[in-house]
């Protein structure tokens, strides 16, 4: 008997539409798992929204958990365009600044030569001695064949040579010119001269030309009628804790140009840190809302609806939003004018936050920052989220609780799916016998049919 090849062949059965069913059948069984799978993968993907939540609300705990912000000063100018920042060193006051010079780098050009890439005779000269305007000299070597462009290259490539070599084209010929590293009468580039082997003076291909002689000059201002000079247009030290920067000063010669530096309280850095808070946990908030909300007509509801961690977070700030500082002037975030929303979001009063950052920044930072022996709010609430968000904390176990049952999950997958293969090649290699018997049985059937009717006609003709 010929071997069979297909189901159904043999018996003219759909037993192939047949296996189809019962396979769909079974593989029905993996639709709970994967449901599964996807449930715990929306939940990680929301456990990781309120985590980047809880992170930035924590950014902007430990922002107003720092001391040196209700201590920071700034530096406000008026008048001239002058700038001023200023540290913690620096003190409450106003200053008046007078600026009558800017600090500005010496420059020296040389005589013109014919070409800027042709060799030079250097007629003895092994070196170029550079001299600044405090006296110190510098030495650098120039290679025999020097042309004006190695020479410049020479200079640059001198770590202590304290200038910068250009060459500028007058019109009739190439000149090397050269411009101090650093603004400041002392670092001034007062005279160049070639020198030989032992230092001493040489002739050299060309000399410096005194007409284009700039020399620097320092930066003289005064503060509050004091004099004082500056080698640069950055001054630090002229008003205590104040650096002043005169980089966009214009001055004419002969003229003077006046500002005033007020020196304050940077009730701003302040505020915004305190409003950068508020905005950080109404956010929070938002997300969480979100991630918990039910919506009664439609049916849909947040992937964190009725989860334990979610409430427990949601349960824990809440806690920590309404405890009260003890030790202080200040025990409530209400007194200093933050208020809690009847949709639990939080308000601020930027006027008040501003009167206290001027007025009573020690108060301020004791209810925010408190001591080592007594926390202040951001403290505590930063400890608050640190068990939040730790690695032993509430998010990420939960994070990682999800992970593990995912990962059961998949197992279980696996094990049922080889059971569902196992259970459909037990059916295949049945309905593979049932379709060699079922032939089989109908060959017989169409040879004894035959026998009979060959019979039949025997038994008719007698």
């Amino acid at each position: 008997m010929a071997t069979i090849t297909s189901l159904g062949i043999g018996s003219g059965l759909d037993l192939n539409g047949l296996l189809d069913q019962l396979q769909k059948a079974e593989r029905g069984k993996l639709t709970p798992i994967v449901q599964q799978q996807a449930q715990q993968k929306a939940k990680i993907s929301a456990y990781g929204q309120l985590q980047s939540a809880l992170n930035s609300f924590q950014t902007a705990v430990e922002a107003i958990n720092d001391p040196k912000l209700y201590q920071s000063l700034s530096a406000k100018v008026s008048g001239a365009t002058i700038s001023a920042t200023a540290t913690a060193g620096a003190l409450p006051g106003s200053y008046s600044v007078e600026v009558s010079a800017l600090a500005t780098a010496g420059t020296l050009a040389s005589t013109r030569v014919a070409e800027q890439d042709t060799e030079l005779a250097l007629q003895g000269a092994t070196g170029i001695k550079l001299t600044a305007g405090n006296g110190d000299t510098v030495t650098v070597a120039i290679a025999t064949g020097s042309s004006l462009a190695d020479m410049r290259d020479a200079i640059n490539a001198d770590e202590n040579s304290s200038v910068n070599a250009t060459i500028i084209n007058d019109g009739e010929g190439y000149r090397l010119a050269l411009s101090a590293k650093n603004t400041g009468a002392d670092a001034s580039i007062n005279a160049f001269e070639f020198v030989d082997d032992l230092g001493a003076t040489a002739a050299g291909p060309f000399s410096q030309d005194a007409a284009t002689q700039q020399p620097g000059q320092d930066a003289a201002i005064s503060v509050n009628g004091i004099a004082i000079t500056s080698a640069n247009n950055l001054i630090e030290g002229a008003i205590q804790g104040v650096t002043l920067n005169l980089d966009g000063l214009s001055i004419a010669v002969g003229e003077t140009a006046t500002s005033t530096v007020k020196v304050e309280r940077n009730t701003l850095a302040v505020r915004d840190a305190v409003g950068e808070f508020v905005k950080a946990y109404n956010s929070f908030k938002a997300t969480m809302d979100k991630l918990t909300s039910f919506n009664s007509e439609t049916g849909d509801a947040g992937r964190l609806l009725g989860d334990s961690t979610a409430r427990a977070v949601e349960s824990r700030l809440r806690q920590a939003l309404s405890t009260s500082v003890n030790d202080g002037e200040f025990g409530m975030l209400s007194q200093l004018g933050i208020s809690i929303e009847r949709d639990g979001t939080l308000a601020v009063d930027d006027e008040v936050i501003s009167d206290l950052a001027a007025n009573n920044p020690n108060a301020l930072q004791d209810f925010f920052v408190g001591s080592d022996a007594s926390p202040g709010f951001a403290s505590q609430m930063g400890t608050t989220l640190e068990q939040l968000l730790g690695d032993n904390g509430r998010v990420k176990g939960a994070i990682s609780g999800a992970e593990t049952r995912i990962e059961s999950l998949n197992e279980r997958y696996e094990r049922m799916e080889s059971s569902i293969e196992r259970t459909i090649s037990r059916y295949r290699t049945q309905f593979g016998q049932l379709d060699a018997m079922i032939a089989q049985m109908n060959s017989t059937s169409s040879y004894l049919t035959q026998q009979f009717d060959a019979l039949d006609a025997q038994l008719g003709r007698d």
